[in-house]
């Protein structure tokens, strides 16, 4: 199972942007998503989680600005990030949980993409 982030860029504070993540290979189902984000020698922050059913949780940092939501036939979870700051800066991560039913039985795992960069500048 392999995630591909895409959507990151520069953008001025206050503006927005849109990042996608899709999973693709072997999935049965894939139940929670979750967006991470890592700036530069800080530590790795939960940003926010959808769960198959739509549930979502959002860190404090980002409640009332970042809206994440999913489209299950493709796969994919989105982050919309408006009013952004500077402190938003960092890579963003993807990852999925994921079920898969194989002939030899089910296997449950976690996938990861492999970031991208989000950069605001004041």
């Amino acid at each position: 199972v392999q995630l591909q982030a895409s959507g990151g860029g520069l953008v001025q504070a206050g503006g927005s942007l849109r990042l996608s993540c899709a999973a693709s290979g072997s999935i049965s189902s894939i139940n929670t998503m979750e967006w991470y984000r890592q700036a530069p020698g800080k530590q790795r922050e939960l940003v926010a989680t959808i769960g198959r059913g739509g549930v979502t949780n959002y860190a404090d940092s980002v409640k009332g600005r970042f809206t994440i939501s999913r489209e299950n036939a493709a796969n994919t979870v989105y982050l919309q990030m408006n009013s952004l700051k500077p402190e938003d800066t960092a890579v963003y991560l993807c990852a999925a949980d994921y079920t898969q039913i194989r002939d030899d039985g089910t296997v449950v795992g976690r996938a990861w993409g492999q970031g991208t960069q989000v950069t605001v500048s004041s």
